[in-house]
């Protein structure tokens, strides 16, 4: 993976966290409910996806927007 010197790898960091919280899952908790879709990662990389350290593949953002209830809304809203 491409590492970015003082630059966020993704916009979705942080609403991913929040709505993770919202929802009172843990990592570990979304990770399984994610594998449920296809998607295998880690909670090391959730963590790193919501630091804003990795980048997010299309279908991993639509797994987490699914999983978590995230109107597709909220994330056009994070890139204009």
């Amino acid at each position: 993976m491409k590492k970015y010197e003082n630059l966020k790898s993704n916009v979705i960091g942080p609403l991913l966290k929040e709505y993770r919280e919202k929802r009172k899952l843990s990592k570990i908790n979304l990770c399984r409910l994610l594998q449920l879709h296809a998607i295998y990662l880690d909670s090391t990389e959730i963590k790193r996806i919501e630091d804003g350290q990795m980048i997010v593949k299309d279908f991993e953002l639509i797994g987490f927007c699914k999983v978590l209830n995230i109107p597709y809304s909220e994330i056009e809203d994070l890139i204009e």
